[in-house]
């Protein structure tokens, strides 16, 4: 049986020589580039070196084992995406328990049929390669995206852009906090609102999507500023800079008086600007004009 990955690169670790040469040759003959590496340390080096596709690993090594290899690689924001297939001779549901919690993916038990080795290859490898197309047209067209596990809180992986926004903003409790309740009001038939962090005039938003059978979820941000949102206002109604810094502030659920002190002006100037206001959008009040108006921008 072929199973070729048109040259995928596999880490085999392994304690045993034996048992890796019989993986390698399998593995080549199949069309695959084969790593090998017999302990956890040198595997820990050569998946952040060589970013192999996938990796095939020894449950019971000495010194560190495995699991603790696993965690290691799946604690690691340059490692953790990789797909993990534990390979073992435990079949004790507490070493399956263990070897999920440590972050694998799947399991084989030894001895090992290659046939089944390399159809759980493919499989898994099929899940990565189009997790990864993905990953490659988000950053091509500079969308700003993480992934992440809410089991735990980690970033599984991000885009540049994504890096680049989260840097201004402190996200460490706030936004592990937000997807575990954005995951239990997915799984109860319900939505949960984004995660709005503001910093001065800026904001960022994070909005969430489940997208994969680890229960991996894909989060979009977006900054925003109180100038863009005013330019965006402008665009879509046609309003003027004051019409849209008003109907900004009327979003944000200020009184006349309140944008009047805020902008210099009168409580009765506010009041005719938002006479236009309302003409533009087609509505009669406040909360349809705020309405109307968040629909809009959420949407540019």
């Amino acid at each position: 049986m072929n199973f070729n990955t048109d040259a995928g690169l596999v880490l085999v670790v392994d304690d045993v020589p034996e048992n890796l040469a019989v993986l390698h040759d399998a593995l080549d003959e199949s069309g695959f580039t084969v790593l090998v590496a017999n302990n956890g340390e040198a595997a820990l080096l050569r998946a952040a070196e060589a970013q192999p596709h996938i990796i095939l690993l020894d449950a019971i090594m000495p010194g560190m084992d495995g699991f603790e290899t696993c965690r290691q690689l799946k604690a690691n924001l340059a490692t953790r995406h990789i797909p993990v297939i534990f390979m073992t001779g435990l079949t004790e549901a507490e070493h399956v328990v263990t070897a999920f919690a440590a972050g694998g993916n799947d399991y084989v038990t030894k001895p090992l049929r290659t046939s089944e080795v390399l159809a759980r290859i493919a499989a898994h490898l099929q899940t990565a390669k189009l997790v990864d197309q993905a990953r490659s047209a988000l950053d091509a067209f500079g969308n700003a995206v993480i992934a992440m596990t809410p089991r735990d809180g980690k970033v599984v992986w991000q885009t540049p852009l994504a890096r680049t926004l989260m840097q201004g903003y402190q996200v460490d409790a706030e936004l592990p906090a937000w997807l575990q309740a954005t995951q239990l009001a997915h799984s109860q038939g319900l939505s949960h609102p984004p995660l709005m962090l503001a910093r001065g005039a800026r904001r960022l938003i994070f909005s969430a999507e489940e997208f994969s059978e680890n229960e991996q979820w894909m989060i979009v941000l977006r900054e925003e500023s109180d100038t863009t949102q005013i330019e965006k206002l402008m665009a879509s109604f046609k309003l003027t800079q004051r019409e849209s810094e008003v109907l900004n502030w009327v979003i944000k659920g200020k009184t006349n008086r309140d944008i009047g002190d805020i902008l210099g002006t009168s409580p009765r100037t506010i009041n005719k600007h938002l006479e236009h206001v309302f003409v533009k959008l087609g509505v009669e009040t406040r909360t349809s004009a705020a309405s109307v108006a968040l629909a809009r921008i959420e949407r540019s």
